[in-house]
């Protein structure tokens, strides 16, 4: 079992597949290392892929100090994973929580990043939502504690935004809703309190995404409402920035549509390692609608 010691001595297992060009899948507050299974299949051909459980989610380590989790230590712990694993730069794809987390990324260590694919990245950025999003979030970390996580995933699994998964793929639906109930109550609750109740609005870090270097791919299901907003607000803030919107879909866009999630980050992966994947062309004026001269 391969494990990385954070600079905090925490220890995070991850595993690697594969070789070639390295992309580091970083997993959101519902899912594991195990959620990147269908791309670390996939890609594994042709690339060396990794993949960790943060802390707080077996079988890495969980604090139990509800100070060592935050989002600048899930950008850190990315960089920590890939230092024990050896790689100098990786392409950082994530989902949620794990779509945050590399949006910081690749703004704190843009040498380290090739590129960013950030799906299902917004809950929590849209500021009228923002006190209702913190009570929320408590309320989570409270029914994690009380109710623990085997009982509260089966409520948590059928989110708005989830059962558009249900819907379309029942079995992998209940694997995803299965696997979530063995979650750490412990470590979901301080994940919720530490990480997503207390990250940063996207919308707060407009200037910097202005100049954020690194490629980006963003996605978002057009049914994952709460996601799409932020979605358009990157896409329209950050210089080399694409938006995929997945229809009739919802949150767990890589389980959900694995095939269509894999032949999107493919394309966008080969245009980066090719140089294709550039700043929008200065003729394309947004406060154009048609050229009369």
């Amino acid at each position: 079992m391969a494990q990385a010691t954070t600079s905090d001595n925490i220890k995070l297992y991850y595993e690697t597949a594969g070789s070639g060009s390295p992309i580091v899948f970083v997993h959101e507050f519902g899912g594991n290392h195990w959620s990147w299974e269908p791309q670390m299949n996939f890609f594994s051909r042709r690339h060396l892929c990794l993949t960790f459980a943060a802390r707080g989610f077996p079988p890495s380590d969980i604090p139990t100090e509800l100070r060592v989790y935050s989002q600048q230590r899930a950008v850190d712990d990315i960089f920590d994973v890939m230092d024990a694993a050896g790689l100098e730069k990786a392409h950082l794809v994530g989902l949620s929580m794990g779509g945050f987390a590399v949006l910081h990324a690749g703004l704190q260590r843009p040498e380290r990043v090739i590129s960013v694919c950030a799906a299902g990245a917004g809950y929590g950025a849209e500021r009228e939502f923002d006190a209702y999003f913190k009570d929320i979030s408590e309320q989570v970390a409270v029914n994690f504690e009380s109710q623990g996580s085997e009982r509260f995933a089966k409520t948590y699994a059928e989110g708005a935004s989830r059962v558009q998964f249900q819907e379309k793929d029942p079995r992998g639906w209940a694997l995803f809703a299965e696997r979530l109930g063995r979650h750490s109550s412990a470590g979901a609750a301080n994940t919720m309190r530490g990480v997503q109740k207390q990250r940063p609005s996207l919308y707060d870090l407009e200037a910097r995404f202005k100049a954020m270097k690194p490629p980006v791919l963003v996605m978002v299901g057009d049914e994952d409402d709460h996601c799409l907003q932020p979605g358009i607000f990157l896409k329209k803030t950050i210089p080399a920035c694409g938006l995929a919107v997945f229809p009739k879909s919802g949150h767990t866009l890589n389980l959900e549509e694995p095939a269509l999630f894999n032949q999107l980050l493919t394309e966008f992966i080969a245009q980066v390692e090719s140089g294709r994947w550039k700043v929008r062309d200065a003729r394309a004026n947004p406060a154009q609608i048609m050229r009369t001269d």
